[in-house]
């Protein structure tokens, strides 16, 4: 059973759309992330237009890898190092601990994932 950084069940991040390395809605990892896609975020537009500036645009569709394209609000399983470059810029979005992998801990402090805590997570 993965584990969030609360030390509890790792729980679901979005079902719609469907996100995680695996696609089944949570921030799972294993061998084949290779890109760690560990942060449950909420998207905003700020954050969206910051990760498309530095190459990685999440708000167009890409169908071969089954991405629909992120919109404000969305939930999603970022990647580890492009949350912690966002957080670098003051770009960082909001973040779900419950639905956030506890290796994310590995690359950034609780203390910054808490001070960007969604709302109802914090």
């Amino acid at each position: 059973m993965a584990k969030n950084v609360m030390g509890t069940e790792l729980e679901v991040c979005s079902l719609s759309p469907r996100t995680g390395f695996y696609r089944d809605g949570c921030c799972h990892t294993g061998q084949q992330d290779v890109g760690l896609h560990l942060v449950c975020i909420e998207s905003t537009a700020d954050f969206l237009e910051f990760s498309k500036s530095v190459g990685n645009d999440l708000s167009t569709p890409n169908e071969m890898y089954d991405f629909p394209g992120l919109v404000e609000g969305d939930r999603w399983c970022l990647c580890a190092l492009r949350w912690k470059e966002a957080l670098q810029a003051g770009k960082a979005p909001k973040v779900n601990l419950k639905a956030t992998h506890i290796s994310i801990l590995e690359f950034v402090d609780l203390e910054d994932l808490q001070r960007h805590a969604l709302n109802d997570d914090a």
